[in-house]
Formats: structure tokens, sequence, C-alpha cells
């Protein structure tokens, strides 16, 4: 087990005879490693989530719910009961009319077993183009914070390990330092006058 002295705060910008330049030079490279990682790391991350943000609020906006039909009828079959099962959904084609009049056709979930012709719901962007269901302001808020919280840690990552590196250079410089002064008077140690 190693002995600890206790902690002294600002340690590394107090005054010591025998504290040298390359440790006041690392004391600054540790202030501003650190503070570079919070700075890019916040900046990063908010940029990101504000611009995921946006762009589900500008989803939420454009794409519209289209009535489409169903070009044939779906796989599988209906329920016991003569009903369509609610629970299986299948892939079956569809065809909608996009705002501008155009007509477009895709692969749509449905459930089983419906008829040719039944009107199904798809999402469309301003085009026409088939798209997913636009999430809701709650889901886009945890997107934008999961996604900018990834972000943020991967940009402050960068200065971070920057000054890891540059702390290790001058660990080395500060032992060739230590290394060329013990080789100059390590020889005298143990000598007596006299």
């Amino acid at each position: 087990m190693a002995l600890r002295g206790s902690k002294v705060w600002l340690w590394r910008w107090r005054r010591n005879p025998l504290k040298r330049r390359a440790d006041r030079v690392e004391a600054w490279v540790v202030l501003g490693v650190w503070t570079l990682t919070a700075f890019v790391g916040m900046l990063a991350g908010t940029t990101v989530s504000r611009s995921v943000e946006d762009g589900l609020a500008r989803e939420r906006v454009e794409w519209r719910p289209l009535v489409a039909r169903l070009d044939e009828r779906a796989p599988g079959r209906a329920s016991e009961s003569g009903g369509v099962s609610r629970t299986e959904q299948v892939w079956a084609k569809a065809t909608w009319t996009a705002e501008d009049g155009s007509t477009h056709s895709g692969q749509l979930r449905v459930p089983a077993g419906s008829a040719a012709g039944t009107p199904v719901t798809v999402w469309t962007d301003p085009e026409g183009r088939q798209v997913t269901r636009p999430v809701t302001e709650s889901q886009a808020q945890v997107r934008a914070f999961l996604i900018g919280s990834v972000a943020g840690i991967g940009a402050a990552a960068l200065p971070l390990v920057g000054g890891r590196a540059l702390r290790r250079r001058l660990e080395r410089l500060r032992m060739d330092q230590w290394d060329a002064e013990w080789s100059r008077f390590g020889p005298m140690w143990g000598r007596t006058t006299g």
C-alpha cells in the first residue's frame, strides 16, 4: 500500500523551490486541456443536439400521412373469426397519390390477410416518397440528447488524448533531465571531504 500525504488544493501552482520549468508547463497544460475538453465537449454536444432536434422538428412539419390502397391481398390469413388479424403484420404492396398528384407505390406493413383495396396509412415526405412515421416531440428530445451526448464525448476525447500525449512527452523530458543530473552528481554521492 502506497502512503500518500494529504491532498493540497492547487498544488501545481504553489511556490516550491524544487519545482522545475517542466512542472510549471505541465500545470498549465493540465489546466488548458481540461478547459478545452469541457468547452469542446459542450460546444459539440449542444450543436449536434440542436441540429438533430431541428431536423426531427422539420420532419414532423413536412412529413404527412396519406391513404394508400393495397394492390393485392396481403399474405397470411385472417383470424378464425373471419376478421383481419391485428397482431400479425406482414409486408404488402400498396399504391398512393402524393399531394402533387404523382403516383407512388411501395411495401407497407399491414395486418395479415388484408384484402386488395384496403386503405392503409403511409407517411410521405413532400416529394411523396415513403418515410417512417416522424418521432414525437418528447422522443425527439431524448434522441437529440443521446446523440448530442455521444458527439460531445467523442469531441471532448480529442483534446484529452492530445493533452495526455503532451504530458507523456513532458514526463519523458523531465526524466531525461533527472538522468542527466544524476549522472553528473551520482558519482559524487558518498564521497567524503577532507
